[in-house]
């Protein structure tokens, strides 16, 4: 008997740590959601996930960041090459003596 009451009173700790962590919480906030879902998802564990943040971004997504983030990437490169070819013509300008300080 004693050993059942040592594992009742494991139990009680872990769901005491389960309620101050929060996560008793967000169980419940999340499978109340899934049970409010008109359409229910086909995956129910994909659906828990996805509110709790666990699974990653959807394949087409990323592909889509993927995209961008290399069409970002050439157009960076392409203003960093226009930079220094204006920072080049710009000191060449400063350069040059003036017009009107030659003459005085």
């Amino acid at each position: 008997m004693a050993h059942y009451r040592a594992s009742e009173s494991k139990r009680e700790q872990f769901r005491r740590y389960l309620e101050k962590s929060g996560v008793l919480d967000s169980l419940t906030s999340v499978l109340v959601t899934l049970y409010e879902e008109t359409d229910k998802p086909n995956n129910a564990l994909d659906f828990i996930k996805q509110c709790l943040g666990a699974s990653g971004p959807d394949p087409a997504e990323l592909e889509a960041l993927r995209t961008e983030l290399s069409e970002l990437q050439q157009k960076y490169d392409l203003l960093v090459k226009e930079n220094k070819e204006l920072r080049s013509r710009l000191l060449q300008h400063e350069s040059l003596p003036e017009d009107g300080a030659a003459e005085s």
